[in-house]
């Protein structure tokens, strides 16, 4: 029997469906153009994985990014790696995040991705005694490094399948992404997938 701790980076799932998921750390310019896509696409289901300093800093957006009805789920506080940190530091990041989170959306997160993607066994179980879903992904944009609208698109379409979970930014580091999203939408969409969020993904691995 799985460990309910270790990390989801895909479902296995008979369904057509596949999970955006975006990671927010700093800035305010990118942003809105990500949103207006999904929007003009008619995207209403995604999850954005927030950190509570930016949460702070842009409340506005991110109380936009729940009204649309995005998932919205803890990217924690500080970017560092936690599996550099004590249990009892990562604790006190994740319940700071969780209590920022919540007083400006209004939303407890259940679901974390680790900054940076960073984890092991004692991150991922320190995180599941404090009530969450630790969450990966299994197709990698590589938005982040901006190597090109091309590049995004061919990241993050290739070898898709189903329950996969896709990293994508919505930071201003990530600089062509919104250039690249309708793209991914419109080639995903033509090979018959849906959108989901990644609850929803875990719903479909429950019934399983």
């Amino acid at each position: 029997m799985k460990n309910r701790n270790e990390p989801i980076s895909c479902v296995n799932t008979t369904m057509k469906c596949v999970a955006l998921t975006f990671d927010i750390g700093w800035g305010g310019t990118m942003t809105t153009p990500v949103l207006n896509v999904l929007q003009a696409n008619k995207i209403n289901r995604a999850t954005f994985f927030l950190s509570s300093p930016w949460v702070e800093k842009r409340a506005k957006l991110a109380r936009k990014i729940n009204a649309f009805g995005y998932e919205i789920g803890s990217h924690g506080d500080k970017h560092e790696n936690y599996t550099e940190y004590s249990n009892r530091w990562i604790i006190n990041e994740v319940k700071k995040s969780e209590s920022t989170i919540r007083s400006v959306t209004g939303v407890k997160c259940k679901l974390f991705r680790t900054p940076n993607g960073d984890m092991n066994t004692r991150v991922t179980n320190v995180l599941g005694s404090l009530g969450y879903r630790t969450i990966y992904w299994s197709i990698d944009s590589k938005d982040w490094m901006n190597p090109g609208v091309f590049a995004i698109v061919q990241n993050a379409t290739k070898n898709v399948r189903s329950g996969d979970i896709i990293l994508l930014h919505a930071s201003d580091s990530a600089k062509q992404t919104a250039k690249a999203l309708p793209s991914i939408i419109s080639i995903l969409r033509k090979r018959g997938f849906h959108f989901v969020t990644v609850s929803q993904l875990l719903k479909l691995k429950q019934n399983l």
